[in-house]
């Protein structure tokens, strides 16, 4: 054991053997040690803070996940710099002495690091703004994904093919990034159809609205709309816009409601166009020899352009068919009967569910798609009668703001058409005419228009500007009244 006092005598004078001065304090290997040693203790303590202030700490307090990650790396690491410089004091070294090199390696530093300080502060930037969060659907310079992680440097996007995409901050900072998850998860999606000349548009408009309210995707609120974009080259090109539930479902939206549009088109007989040309020939007999006996142009004569035919039983299926046996809508046009539609939206019931009950306000109009509703009142425990398919009810509560006179559940899965006092308002500001024929309509039963307007007297709910002898005019003030038109 001789030798081993000379050899840690020997290591104790390399460890202290001066390498260089800085300032006051000198430099030794030691001290070289030391440094790294206290560098790798505060950097996983800063680590360990990190992991307890984003998981548990700032989970606890419920702040935002996109942000626990930036807020838990500042923290840790500002405690991690004030321990590191403690530690540098009570290890004697004198950090005056850094003034003067700290000033020129700063500078020095700010110039080749300038895109590491850009993207930091673009971290900063993003973490205060919070205009990117983890788990929002963002679309950036061709990139389309979910964020995955936030940090101080950089943000990880996750496609949706799987990979995993580190972009710099400042990127996404300075450039034009689409934000699905912003404000709400829904998201617009277009669907372009186009259908045969031979089709009736309006055919056309409920079938793609009937396709939208069937795919479990589909948003019922906003609800969805046709637009027919014009008359294209080949056919009518219709524009069906719909609302999902998070943007990275696009796909799988397009091909269901596609997969829906066609078999659907297919089913009733709708063509769908694609791109032809008609040949016509000025002098068509030089291609047939002379003699041949029959019309040479017959054959090559163009055929005529298809009718639009729809069968009896697909006719008296049609949303359209149900809106003409409702007196109010009887005398409407193909057009106006296409508003009526398209203010509307399908609701569905579950067997046994109630749609409303007596005295609740009547703000809404239905017409029974499929299943049935049992019409009754509960008080008096008086069943009233049911109603199937095509059958419509509620018209005059929601044109005259009358509260319900009876309870409706479904005997079964119903859908029902249905326009509310929203959507009834808005088309009736939008095309005033259609008001006057469902006064000149409601004028027809002036005797029940008299029972009902005594029966709002006796609730209270007569404004005196709207009272009238004459039960026609008082329909026509209430209508203007309730939807806010100039009648």
């Amino acid at each position: 054991m001789n030798w081993f006092k000379p050899l840690q005598q020997g290591l104790l004078d390399l460890l202290q053997t001066p390498l260089f001065q800085l300032g006051e304090t000198v430099i030794s290997l030691g001290f070289l040690l030391q440094l790294v040693l206290y560098s790798a203790l505060v950097y996983g303590g800063a680590q360990i803070i990190k992991g307890f202030l984003q998981n548990r700490l700032l989970a606890k307090l419920r702040i935002d996940e996109g942000n626990r990650g930036p807020i838990a790396g500042i923290v840790s690491y500002g405690i991690g710099v004030l321990i590191f410089v403690a530690l540098l004091q009570s290890a004697g070294f004198n950090l005056n002495s850094l003034a003067v090199p700290a000033g020129a390696l700063g500078v020095g530093v700010g110039l080749g690091l300038q895109n590491i300080t850009k993207n930091f502060v673009g971290g900063l930037n993003l973490l205060l703004e919070r205009k990117l969060r983890v788990g929002d659907f963002i679309e950036f310079d061709g990139l389309a994904g979910h964020v995955v992680e936030v940090a101080l440097r950089s943000a990880v996007i996750r496609t949706l093919d799987g990979a995993h995409v580190i972009v710099p901050n400042s990127d996404l900072v300075e450039k034009r990034v689409i934000n699905w998850h912003y404000n709400d998860l829904a998201a617009r999606l277009h669907i372009k159809v186009s259908a045969a000349y031979s089709s009736d548009p309006l055919v056309v408009t409920e079938l793609l609205l009937d396709v939208a309210y069937s795919e479990s995707m589909v948003l019922d609120d906003p609800a969805p709309t046709v637009i027919l974009l014009g008359l294209g080259d080949h056919g009518l090109d219709f524009d069906l816009r719909v609302w999902i539930r998070g943007y990275e479902r696009e796909f799988d939206a397009r091909h269901a409601l596609n997969c829906a549009i066609e078999y659907r088109f297919h089913q009733q007989g709708i063509e769908i166009p694609f791109p032809q040309r008609d040949l016509w020939l000025r002098n068509p007999e030089v291609l047939y020899p002379l003699g041949r006996g029959s019309d040479p142009t017959a054959a090559i004569s163009p055929a005529p352009l298809a009718q639009r035919q729809i069968s009896s039983e697909t006719r008296s299926s049609l949303l359209t068919e149900s809106l003409k046996r409702v007196h109010y809508f009887s005398h409407l046009n193909d057009l106006d009967l296409r508003r009526v539609i398209e203010c509307g939206y399908r609701q569905r019931l579950k067997p046994d569910e109630l749609l409303f009950r007596e005295g609740d306000p009547g703000n809404s109009f239905y017409i029974v798609l499929s299943g049935s509703v049992k019409v009754f009142v509960a008080e008096l425990d008086k069943h009233l009668t049911d109603l199937e398919a095509g059958s419509f009810f509620g018209e005059l509560a929601l044109m005259l703001g009358i509260p319900r006179t009876a309870t409706v559940s479904a005997n079964e899965e119903t859908l029902l058409f249905a326009i509310n006092q929203r959507g009834f308002t808005e088309l009736l500001r939008k095309h005033p005419p259609i008001a006057e024929v469902i006064v000149r309509e409601l004028s027809v039963r002036q005797e029940e228009l008299r029972d009902r307007q005594a029966q709002l007297r006796a609730l209270g709910l007569i404004a005196a500007d709207e009272d009238d002898s004459n039960p026609v005019q008082w329909v026509r003030k209430r209508i203007a009244r309730l939807f806010d038109l100039g009648l």
